[in-house]
């Protein structure tokens, strides 16, 4: 099992069915557990999962509609309940602490955690979370509100150590770290010993970008460029293109046409709309994967690996 994963917990858009819960996703990377998006049903989706909601540290919503926020009262009820300490941060536009915050002191009151409010300028891509393997940057979206998706990237890795090489050499272990990182060794007469002959090429680093909800949009394209993963809206197939763009979403076509211009290397389609079947789902899929063949439909407990 990889370090870096995504899980599915929501795919289908704002009008209720059978079929999915609204948006949310999971993001594990090295244990550490991130929330996209918390539509009606999270916490359903997560026991399903057998994801245990106290370990999410940040959540992240990228827009104030319904289907990808009205979960968020009952998730913090539910972690105040259970006597969660420390901080939960909730990274959204700056109305959300607004919204939520009377929501909270209302249902939740004397919380045993601190819950933090972060707001991002959806206008601009920016790092919004950091740490020292990983950057979260917001992706700006087109949408009938403010909107932004998300992109997680891992940051450069460290060079494989090549352990004898460097006892050969009587290289003292606490400069292992530096050699990792690239430097050099110089022995006592002088000589330096490159670093290519005492590591090897790091692990290649993963990227995965969130991208709901949005009308068509090729300005994020150099910012999601080469990605491992994307998610990619999907809510209408494109005969339906006009109703898309109107209420400010994408269609199949659409969602695949960006994977191909990106050059990503696979997309995962959803948000469907309720009017789709199963096999309304599989056109999606179809015509997604007439521009860009490695597409797969979202579906609650799909895990994704990076």
């Amino acid at each position: 099992m990889s370090d870096f994963s995504v899980t599915i917990l929501g795919c289908g858009s704002a009008k209720p069915s059978l079929r999915h819960y609204t948006s949310a996703q999971l993001v594990n990377h090295r244990s550490n557990l991130f929330l996209i998006d918390c539509g009606e049903g999270v916490q359903r989706a997560m026991l399903r999962n057998g994801i245990s909601m106290h370990k999410i540290g940040h959540i992240f919503l990228s827009h104030l509609h319904g289907d990808h926020c009205l979960g968020l009262v009952g998730l913090i009820s539910t972690l105040g309940l259970g006597q969660r300490t420390g901080k939960i941060v909730i990274h959204a536009c700056s109305d959300a602490e607004r919204v939520f915050r009377p929501l909270f002191d209302f249902f939740c009151p004397q919380l045993s955690m601190e819950v933090e409010f972060q707001a991002f300028d959806h206008t601009k891509s920016e790092i919004i979370y950091e740490d020292k393997s990983l950057e979260i940057i917001t992706i700006p979206l087109h949408h009938r509100v403010p909107c932004a998706g998300f992109l997680f990237r891992e940051k450069p890795k460290p060079r494989h150590l090549l352990v004898e090489e460097c006892q050969k050499y009587d290289i003292p272990t606490a400069y292992y770290q530096g050699i990792t990182m690239g430097r050099d060794w110089t022995m006592a007469d002088g000589t330096v010993i490159a670093n290519a002959d005492l590591t090897t090429d790091p692990s290649p680093s993963k990227s995965y970008a969130y991208c709901s909800d949005t009308i068509y949009a090729e300005s994020i394209v150099p910012i999601i460029k080469g990605c491992d993963l994307l998610y990619h809206e999907a809510t209408f197939a494109n005969d339906l293109s006009a109703i898309s763009k109107e209420r400010g979403h994408s269609t199949a076509l659409e969602a695949g046409t960006i994977a191909r211009l990106a050059e990503v290397k696979q997309l995962v389609i959803g948000h469907f709309s309720s009017r789709y079947d199963e096999e309304g789902e599989q056109s999606l899929l179809a015509e997604a994967k007439s521009v860009f063949e490695n597409t797969v439909l979202a579906k609650e407990r799909k895990v994704l690996e990076l």
